[in-house]
């Protein structure tokens, strides 16, 4: 009976360390992007185009974009589109996303990042950072999952506002009054401006 009691024990301990070591874990995979990042919008050798360059090639693998463009839609919407659409979709999705985040992430000049203590949330690991400049503080919460080797960004929150959720209403929107072409067409226009 006590090598039973002590086997429980020592599982429990070790899950205990599993789960903090998940999220020092995270949360070092998260400093380490965002500082390679800013260390590139910070060189003044390089012009523009190919800090945006850069900063892609970054920040592009932290994100599972293809999750986030399934939950953007979500459950009422995701499975009724075809292969075809959910591939065109993604697509689309993944190119605003970075439109958006590249030219949020652009407009960095000389704030620093600051990270709090990151939360476990069921298997899941939230990291919460702000961005401070002289004038203000905004807070952004990553939310990110185990995959195979690494960490992957699924959501991400601005000042409490999650990405997904707001992309999900605006689809939402489209989708109640029209059809999955009206949604790509919005999205094809958004993407060129």
């Amino acid at each position: 009976m006590k090598r039973l009691v002590y086997a429980v024990v020592s599982l429990l301990l070790l899950s205990l360390t599993v789960k903090a070591d998940d999220k020092v874990s995270a949360e070092e995979f998260v400093k380490c992007k965002l500082d390679s990042a800013f260390a590139v919008l910070q060189n003044d050798d390089l012009q523009q185009e190919a800090k945006k360059k850069a900063v892609v090639d970054i920040v592009t693998p932290m994100f599972d974009f293809e999750l986030m463009a399934k939950l953007s839609l979500g459950k009422k919407y995701w499975p009724d589109l075809t292969d075809q659409n959910k591939e065109k979709f993604t697509e689309l999705f993944v190119k605003r996303l970075r439109t958006s985040y590249l030219d949020k992430l652009t407009l960095y000049t000389d704030e620093r990042v600051t990270f709090e203590s990151p939360v476990q949330v069921k298997s899941k690991i939230h990291v919460p950072t702000y961005l401070v400049s002289k004038e203000k503080k905004i807070s952004m919460l990553y939310k990110l999952y185990k995959s195979k080797n690494t960490w992957k960004i699924y959501d991400v929150e601005i000042q409490g506002v999650s990405i997904i959720r707001s992309y999900r209403a605006q689809f939402t929107a489209i989708l109640e009054n029209g059809t999955a072409d009206d949604l790509f067409l919005k999205m094809e226009e958004s993407v060129a401006d």
